[in-house]
């Protein structure tokens, strides 16, 4: 139930971000949103971690050098959302970005990617990635 809960909150926080980065976007322009957005979270983020007393240093090393190139995905998705966003609007590009989210996770989860446990796949988890799809599709028109 902790899972879904934050998870819920995730998905809540993203769109907001979304929708914030874009208005951000039509002041000062996308990548200096970005820009703005990926400073901000460091700060948050390491205020929360050092009031949480979480600050562990020497555990950082042990991140594999591939896996450090995870934070600069963030760049990328905060400009693809911002532009989807101008382009779109916000519920078709959340969608999408649902859809994209959901499709990545399964392949990960298929084929076990990352490190993590392979999960089998079956006909209900295809039905629904088609049925969020067809959702997408019917919010575009």
């Amino acid at each position: 139930m902790k899972g879904i809960l934050f998870a819920l909150l995730g998905g809540f926080f993203i769109t907001l971000q979304g929708v914030a980065n874009s208005r951000i976007s039509e002041d000062i322009g996308t990548w200096q949103a970005t820009t703005l957005t990926q400073g901000t979270g460091f700060v948050a983020a390491l205020l929360l971690m050092l009031v949480f007393r979480d600050h562990t240093w020497k555990q950082f090393r042990r991140v594999k050098p591939l896996y450090l190139a995870g934070g600069s995905f963030a760049a990328i998705v905060i400009f693809s959302n911002v532009t989807a966003i101008h382009l779109i609007g916000v519920t078709v590009s959340i969608s999408a970005l649902l859809i994209a989210q959901l499709s990545i996770a399964f392949l990960t989860d298929s084929f076990g990617w990352f490190g993590v446990t392979k999960q089998r796949m079956k006909l209900p988890q295809f039905i629904g990635i088609g049925m969020m799809i067809a959702g997408v599709l019917i919010l575009s028109f």
